[in-house]
């Protein structure tokens, strides 16, 4: 009789403990839906109102050179609130561009599997197809490059939400 009433017991606990474990576990997944819903509202309010701002225009901006002598050269045209033109490149002190450099172009893809020019044609066409720096994706094998357009991209973003067609400079 003692054994019954132990092993009952055992039965009604365990039975409890199952039961407060399973509710947990739905309003956690609740809670996940629920937090993952907005912020899915919330970046895609964030990237509504970020493109409604941008004023039309043409921005352009550029830094020092480098330690090799190249400069940030990158211009962006916005019309109807839309990024529909990115020009970035690297440009040395005789007006050469560096995605123009075939023995350049030719050390980078041997060396990292990927030329400028190509990185520099993949980050442009994905900044006006996607209309957010933040969704372009890094260019395995041309990450100082694909950083300094994000950082470039950025600071025009900021002047066009502004209106300023003023040159931006840009730390090096």
């Amino acid at each position: 009789m003692k054994t019954t009433r132990v092993m009952l017991k055992s039965v009604v606990v365990l039975a409890a403990t199952f039961a407060l474990v399973a509710c947990g576990a739905k309003e956690d997944k609740k809670d996940t839906a629920m937090s993952s819903s907005e912020t899915t509202m919330s970046s895609s309010a964030a990237e509504t109102k970020m493109m409604a701002e941008l004023k039309d225009g043409t921005y352009s901006a550029e830094s020092a050179p480098d330690e090799r002598g190249f400069k940030i050269v990158h211009t962006i045209t916005v019309k109807d609130g839309k990024i529909t033109e990115s020009k970035f490149d690297y440009e040395d002190k005789d007006g050469k561009m560096k995605s123009e450099n075939e023995e350049y172009n030719k050390m980078m893809s041997e060396k990292a599997g990927i030329s400028a020019k190509e990185t520099i044609e993949k980050l442009n066409a994905a900044l006006v197809e996607k209309q957010d720096v933040a969704a372009v994706e890094v260019v395995s094998g041309a990450t100082h490059t694909s950083e300094d357009f994000k950082k470039s991209t950025t600071a025009l973003l900021a002047a066009a939400e502004k209106g300023d067609t003023a040159k931006v400079m840009l730390d090096k």
